[in-house]
């Protein structure tokens, strides 16, 4: 690792360590107020794109809400699926059912479905992932373990992803290497920015 890229890398934890402590200490009721607006947001823009595939993830304490979405796409008929952590840092997934286990090694909860392979992603037409922060400019700060941006990067053809933040951790930009993948877009409790598409 060249000498800028480890002060990137030190710049991303400072931040990622920063936010993670402001939502522990109110991300909960950052949350909970958020939760209703958030959800309508995630739903105008899966409407507004016209995905019958989703791909989301089952938020943990502190991070906005996403399982308001998840009950409106079981209403309405729509495919989502949720990520599951393999041993080898890569993304199997299953479709939700309204069921979730908490996975013992990362404290993760994860869908009970049946594992299908990373190629399920081929089906969906918008991607939801997580992140700490996220800048205007597409940069985003995940929860450091690289994750999605392996997936991202592992993909042909990538639908488009949107993060999902609370409003207070959405920035003009965010430190950010080479190797990490941008986003599209950015929903937030106050909204749906779109960005220059990925190239």
């Amino acid at each position: 690792m060249s000498e800028d890229e480890a002060a990137i890398e030190d710049a991303k934890r400072a931040l990622r360590r920063r936010l993670r402590t402001a939502r522990a200490e109110q991300g909960a009721t950052l949350s909970a107020a958020g939760s209703e607006a958030l959800t309508a947001h995630l739903v105008n823009l899966v409407r507004t794109l016209g995905a019958r595939t989703v791909s989301a993830y089952l938020s943990l304490p502190g991070e906005p809400d996403t399982r308001g979405l998840l009950r409106w796409a079981e209403a309405e008929g729509l495919r989502v699926l949720l990520p599951i952590i393999r041993t080898d840092g890569l993304l199997d997934w299953a479709e939700h059912d309204g069921t979730e286990a908490i996975e013992d090694t990362l404290g993760m909860p994860e869908p009970t479905g049946d594992a299908l392979p990373p190629t399920a992603l081929d089906e969906v037409d918008l991607m939801l992932i997580p992140a700490t922060a996220v800048g205007r400019d597409g940069s985003r700060i995940g929860g450091g373990r690289g994750f999605f941006d392996r997936t991202i990067a592992a993909m042909a053809e990538c639908p488009p992803v949107y993060a999902i933040v609370h409003d207070e951790e959405l920035f003009d930009s965010v430190p950010h290497a080479a190797y990490d993948q941008p986003v599209d877009g950015v929903v937030t409790p106050s909204g749906i920015l779109t960005l220059t598409p990925r190239s």
